[in-house]
Parts: C-alpha cells; structure tokens; sequence
C-alpha cells in the first residue's frame, strides 16, 4: 500500500448532509460528480428535522411548502456537473470533442449480453395479471426467484424466504423506505465515510432523518492495516459523540463492497459491526449491490447473509438492486430482505409508491431464473465475461494512473477507483492549497477539459483531494477520458474541439 502523509484525526459529528441526487430522476446518474460544483455561498442545513430547515434554506417559489423548497434546494444546488455533461455529453460520431463520463458509477460493458438476454422470447409476456395492481411487496413469482437467487449467490447457511423479500423500484427506494419506518424525524444512522453520498438525500427527503459520519483516516494507523479502514472502537467514539450532542442513533449503515473505496468487508469484521450493533440495540442496513461485481477473486468478498447465525436478525436488513451487478440502472430494481416482519410489511406500505410494473417484474424473475439448475446464463456466460472486462478496464486505468504517478486504492470490487491528488509531482500542482475550494477548482478543471470525476467532498471525505473514477466503461472511451485526465494533470491547453475519436479491438483492448 502507498504511503500516505498522516493528518490530524477529527471527531465524529453529524455529517453536513451532501446533496447527491441518484434517483430524483433515471436521467440524472447517481448525481454525485454534481455535489462538487455547489455554489461556495451556499450552506447546508443543519438538518435536525424537516420543521428545522426553512430556516437555512429561504423559498425561491410562492408555490412550494417549507419541505418542498427543500427538496427544490437539494436539486437546485447540485446540477451544474450533470447539466453541463448532458448539454455536452460525448459521442463518437456526433459529438467527439463531447464531455466523457467517469463520474457515474454504471456498467457499460456488458450491454450486448443483455440485449441479447433481455430479447428472448421468454422475456416478452403479457397475461392480465401483469397489468393489473400486484400484491405491493412484489409478485409472489418474482420474490421466489429473488429468495432462490440471494440464497445462492450470497450463500446463505439455510434458503432464504420468499415472505421476507419486498420489492421496490431501486435501491434508493429501500434506503428512503427502510429509513423511514424506523427512524423518528431528526433520529440518526451511523455511516463510516468517506461514503456514497447520494445516501444522504435518500434517507432525508422523505424521512428527515441525518446521517452520523464515522471518519475514516487515510493514514493506517494503530491496529489499522490498511487506508480508511473500519473498526468499532470507531463506531463507539462516533456513537458516543452523536449521544453526548443529544443525537439519537438508530442505526448503522454498511456498504459491502464498499463506495468509493472498493473495500470488502471480512467475515470477521462483519460479524464485529454486528456484534456492536446488537450492544446498542441498532438497526443494521446493509447495501450489498455490488456483490457480482467483485472481480478480484483474493478480495474474497462474503455475503452478511452468509454469516452463520446473524447476532441480531430482526434488526438487520439487506438491500441489492440490479442496476450495477447487471448493469441496467435504468430498469428499476431493487430488492429488500428483512427477517422482521414488521419492518417488511411497513416498507411494504410504501410499495404502492415504489412499484415496479408487472412487466418489468417478469422480466427481472426470468432473469434472475438464469442460475442454479436452471440455464445458468448468469454464472456461466455473463458473469465470467463481466469479470473478465472488469478486471481489463481496471487494470488499462490502474496503469495509466501508475504512469503518471498518481497513487489509488483499490479493493478489486466496483467500478471505480479512489485516486489521491492531494500530492503532485514537483513540476506539477494538482492542489494548490489542501482546501476544498481547490478540490472544486480541479473538479472545474477535469469538466473544462471534457472529462467528468466525482470530487471527494461528494462522499464526505475529510481531507481534500480525493477523486472517484469510473472505469467500467467501453475502451474507446476509457482511452480519451484518460487522455484527457492526463491533460489536466499535466497542465496542458483545454481539448480542442477536433479531438479524435477513439476505437478499440475488444473491451479493455488497446488504444489505436
């Protein structure tokens, strides 16, 4: 592991509550390369509760209630990235000199496997029960085949039960539902940072429910081994910060594998956060989307519920969706499973505002179909091929990065890696100053010269100058977006506007 300069540790508090917007729209990507193009006069809420924020945030419209000028804040103060890039976005042919996306966390490299999945005939089926209102958690035939699926790809110790599966349209739906039925207004979730940002919006719109960082160190430190890395006696300081400030925790927040670091979680340690939950009488949400998606086999990536005997079933809950494991972030799924009854059928409430069409739900069941006994197209066709181009794409990124000298991190899970430009080169200035107004101004740099990053400030880093890349995308694209990174880095003239296009032989292939 490189090394890293130590910086001074700070307490957690209660985190600032960054605007991401990953689900305001389908057209709007997971919203956090926008978080860093906020206006610098523009503060955050200190979001104690809804009734709390008209406060810190005045009304533009006579039209909107406290709550919904909020909500209007939340997308007002986060779309110039995202806007520009959509206004600019790139194409080969239309649109070369167009802005390149490395900011969205998606898969495209496997859209010709599942266009040719999704247009079997056995997909394509219309009959009266899928036009008509289903059962809200989902119909019964597509749970079953969620249970089956989870049971055998998270390999649990027993089958999974279909009665404690619901299904929603995304994993933002499950955060923002599951939130909501167990937190009062102004209650709290413990959530190790740096994290996915957008999170925050998720659990807050519908909720008003804040979220606690757990400040994650850069520096390896004490009985540390490796960079932000978890540990409860850091959930303790955290909770005991978060209590003596009169915040009420409700419960812990765990991203396995995790965003933006790539970290997978050990079978120990999962257990240990477990265990540390049960002491305080904590709900557990854990986000496991990007279980398929871990192409290193050493990260030696294990299910929570593949734990034997979880310390507190009733008070942990999973969530996987389909949008990056099978890249189809477009289509809308997601997926809960509680063993406590209550909290599934209260999200099950929700449902009627978070439902998938029935058409959708019977695509997403023969899918899902595809493993065990059955066909067996998503072990032995599209998850080997989607590894395979994973593990190119990452390793054609990880050494250009190499070659400028830009040290990263990188757990062998997710699309992205979490590069570190608070030290440049000595003829080189990547930050001038160790702030996050000069995070913004190189983000600004990196969109001026047509290529789109996530800043670290999106997921609540501390220490400025961390960036999140994407790299699951098509080569072509990979080759100028790196191009262009390189650009900026090195100081050289914006992209002219003839900038070539880009081809390659095979995904991950070479540059030509």
């Amino acid at each position: 592991m490189f090394p890293l300069p130590q910086k001074e540790s700070r307490a957690p508090t209660a985190c600032p509550g960054l605007a991401s917007a990953q689900d305001l729209d389908s057209n709007h990507g997971d919203g956090l390369e926008r978080e860093c193009s906020r206006k610098p006069e523009r503060k955050l809420p200190e979001f104690s509760g809804v009734g709390d924020a008209p406060a810190t945030v005045p009304s533009d419209s006579a039209y909107l209630s406290s709550r919904g000028s909020v909500i209007k804040w939340f997308w007002d103060s986060a779309e110039e990235g995202y806007r520009t890039y959509h206004m600019d976005e790139y194409d080969e042919e239309k649109n070369p000199s167009g802005i390149i996306n490395m900011g969205t966390s998606e898969n495209k490299l496997c859209f010709d496997l599942l266009s040719s999945r999704l247009s079997q005939s056995d997909m394509l089926r219309v009959e009266p029960s899928l036009l008509q209102y289903p059962d809200w958690r989902g119909h019964l035939f597509l749970r079953e085949e969620v249970a089956r699926f989870l049971s055998f790809y998270c390999k649990s110790p027993a089958p999974l039960k279909p009665e404690n599966v619901v299904v929603l349209n995304g994993c933002a739906s499950v955060f923002s539902a599951l939130a909501t039925v167990l937190c009062e207004v102004g209650e709290a979730f413990l959530i190790p940072a740096p994290y996915y940002g957008a999170i925050t919006q998720h659990i807050y719109l519908y909720g008003g429910i804040r979220l606690v960082c757990v400040y994650l160190d850069s520096e390896a430190t004490g009985l540390d081994t490796r960079p932000f890395q978890l540990s409860v006696e850091k959930l303790e300081m955290a909770l005991q910060r978060a209590n003596s400030e009169g915040v009420k925790v409700k419960g812990l927040i765990l991203i396995n594998p995790q965003n933006p670091l790539g970290d997978v979680y050990s079978p120990g340690e999962l257990r240990d956060y477990l265990e540390f939950a049960k002491r305080h009488e904590l709900h557990v949400m854990v986000d496991e989307v990007y279980m398929l998606s871990v192409f290193e086999e050493s990260a030696g990536y294990h299910s929570v519920l593949s734990l034997e005997g979880l310390p507190d079933p009733q008070r942990t809950h999973v969530m996987w969706a389909a949008s990056k494991d099978f890249g189809m972030s477009g289509l809308r799924f997601g997926t809960l499973y509680t063993e406590n009854r209550d909290v599934a059928t209260a999200v099950a409430s929700l449902c009627r505002y978070h439902g998938l069409s029935g058409l959708v739900q019977h695509q997403m069941a023969q899918l899902l179909r595809d493993q065990g006994d059955c066909l067996d197209w998503i072990s032995q066709v599209y998850l080997p091929a989607n590894h395979a181009r994973l593990k190119a794409a990452h390793t054609y990124v990880a050494g250009e990065l190499r070659a400028l000298g830009i040290p990263f991190l990188s757990g062998g899970a997710g699309f992205f890696l979490w590069i570190d430009l608070r030290k440049a080169p000595p003829t080189l200035q990547y930050l001038p100053e160790p702030t996050f107004k000069e995070e913004m101004l190189l983000w600004r740099r990196f969109l001026d010269n047509k290529v789109l990053l996530s800043c670290g400030k999106a997921f609540e880093c501390k220490e400025p100058g961390w960036f999140r890349l994407v790299f699951s995308d098509q080569a072509h694209r990979l080759c100028l977006g790196m191009q262009r990174v390189r650009w900026v880095l090195e100081g050289k003239p914006q992209v002219p506007e003839d900038s070539p296009s880009y081809q390659s032989q095979e995904p991950g292939g070479q540059c030509r």
